[in-house]
């Protein structure tokens, strides 16, 4: 007899689709659609969190680009985006912290199949839902044996669902060894992010960070943050680094959408602490954000 599947109980969801509001975790996808089939999804992640929600406008500005550049046709405008975002952010209790998800996908295949999406038949939804903030605590880091691929490899230029394949085993394999997550290289070695976030260091009084190379998402909360660190006087460089870099370092943190910005505590058997650089980017970022 065949088992059924166990489908897990998801915190409070609201699903726009097909033109309108539904609750939980609508189903959108069939077994020919080409977006489940074949990966030709995008999307993109913002946050609202006390009742703010920082950059939400670029966040939506963006999932049109990764459209674009996966060859999806971005049906909503940015405006569009907003405006429904901020309507389904309205349907949860005002305390709550949110993760905002616009997706595009391909329903179907060139000439009615196969590999090559069909952009004419571009699809999209727009799902929020309950995610508390994680709180700054112990994060462990190591070098991951996999790679980032590069442009001509992969469309590193789109933020797309069959990236992240990639990040889960990278993640995967730090986990199995210990570490909550890992350095991840590019094709030449140099470190170009976490497995799901941005990365920092500081050495000597000075913030590095690896200079976009068309291999790794350049982040928003990435970006913001150094034209914030910036903006205080403190000189963010961004360069290539590489994994001894990071083993010599001061103090190492990390900036995503989902956490915002985040200490690493130990990398491999080196502990490490929060040191002043982080505590004066979550400071200035929880400042912007609380004022925006």
């Amino acid at each position: 007899m065949l088992k059924a599947v166990t489908r897990p109980a998801f915190s409070e969801t609201w699903t726009f689709f097909d033109g309108q509001w539904q609750p939980g975790n609508v189903p959108i996808m069939g077994a020919r659609t080409h977006g489940a089939w074949l990966g030709s999804t995008v999307f993109d992640g913002a946050r609202t969190f006390d009742g703010r929600s920082p950059d939400l406008d670029l966040h939506m500005k963006r999932v049109n680009t990764s459209a674009r550049n996966l060859g999806l046709l971005p049906l909503v405008s940015d405006d569009e985006w907003s405006g429904l975002a901020r309507e389904g952010i309205a349907k949860f209790d005002p305390s709550k912290a949110l993760y905002i998800r616009p997706m595009y996908w391909a329903e179907n295949g060139a000439a009615g199949g196969g590999v090559k999406l069909d952009p004419e038949t571009t699809n999209w939804c727009l799902c929020i839902y309950e995610a508390p903030m994680p709180q700054p605590g112990n994060l462990s880091v190591t070098l991951s044996p996999f790679r980032r691929p590069s442009r001509d490899t992969a469309p590193v230029d789109a933020k797309a669902g069959c990236l992240y394949p990639n990040n889960a085993r990278a993640l995967a394999e730090a986990g199995a060894r210990g570490f909550g997550n890992c350095l991840v290289p590019d094709m030449l070695g140099n470190i170009t992010e976490l497995a799901n976030a941005n990365i920092f260091m500081a050495k000597d009084g000075v913030v590095h960070t690896p200079v976009p190379n068309g291999t790794f998402l350049n982040g928003i909360t990435r970006r913001r943050v150094i034209a914030l660190l910036r903006d205080a006087g403190i000189t963010v460089q961004e360069t290539s680094l590489t994994y001894d870099d990071f083993q010599s370092a001061d103090e190492i943190f990390s900036s995503g959408n989902f956490s915002k910005v985040m200490p690493i505590t130990r990398i491999d058997e080196r502990d490490l602490q929060p040191g002043p650089f982080y505590h004066k980017a979550r400071e200035l970022y929880w400042e912007f954000a609380h004022a925006a």
